[in-house]
């Protein structure tokens, strides 16, 4: 039975519409189906690509709200859609155990850095401004602390002649786009590691 997920976003949404194509047309086709995209910003631009390629799209607002009543909202308005595993793509809030609690490893976030270097926001420009050759990815389970959790899967990009953060941060999200939905597939399928491919490197 496919997995019913939701994604998470407070921003533009690329990973989430990358995840959307693969769920319709790619390697997620046969595993899970997006239900239902969220932000807890009603002006993030993700909700219009989502309603844009027909994809339910809602709005549960952080700003001006306490942590517990933003989550007890947030989880009244997923109760509906069944949701088996929550997906966070560029979700910039912090959950606490109220929301972890109820959806306990069953929350997955991709992180732009190796999560044993660099936690929190910025992960590409913590890059750059090291003048890294190579970065990290990281996908893993979401628990109370900051990118602390559980690493799923992990994949290195070549940063080797970026010449400003934009660039970084192009690169990156390429592969992003790519490995996020493999990593997932891994999870909703019990799939081994050695399915994600040559340019993974998975430390778990």
């Amino acid at each position: 039975m496919k997995k019913r997920i939701a994604v998470l976003i407070s921003g533009r949404g690329s990973n989430m519409e990358a995840v959307v194509e693969q769920a319709r047309d790619g390697v997620l086709k046969d595993c899970c189906r997006v239900v239902v995209v969220v932000s807890n910003r009603c002006d993030a631009p993700g909700l219009a690509v989502a309603r844009g390629i027909e994809v339910e799209a809602i709005c549960v607002e952080s700003s001006g709200k306490t942590r517990t009543e933003f989550e007890r909202r947030l989880l009244d308005a997923l109760d509906p859609y069944r949701v088996d595993y929550l997906v966070l793509a560029g979700f910039m809030r912090i959950l606490s155990p109220l929301v972890i609690d109820h959806y306990r490893y069953r929350i997955i976030n991709i992180h732009p850095a190796d999560t044993a270097l660099y936690q929190g926001a910025h992960g590409y420009a913590w890059a750059f401004e090291r003048r890294l050759p190579a970065t990290t990815i990281t996908v893993h389970y979401v628990d109370e602390g900051v990118d602390t959790g559980r690493i799923i899967a992990q994949t290195d990009v070549d940063l080797t002649g970026t010449e400003t953060l934009e660039e970084v941060e192009k690169r990156g999200l390429a592969v992003e786009h790519r490995f996020y939905s493999r990593a997932l597939r891994q999870v909703f399928t019990a799939e081994t590691v050695g399915t994600l491919g040559s340019d993974s490197a998975v430390r778990q």
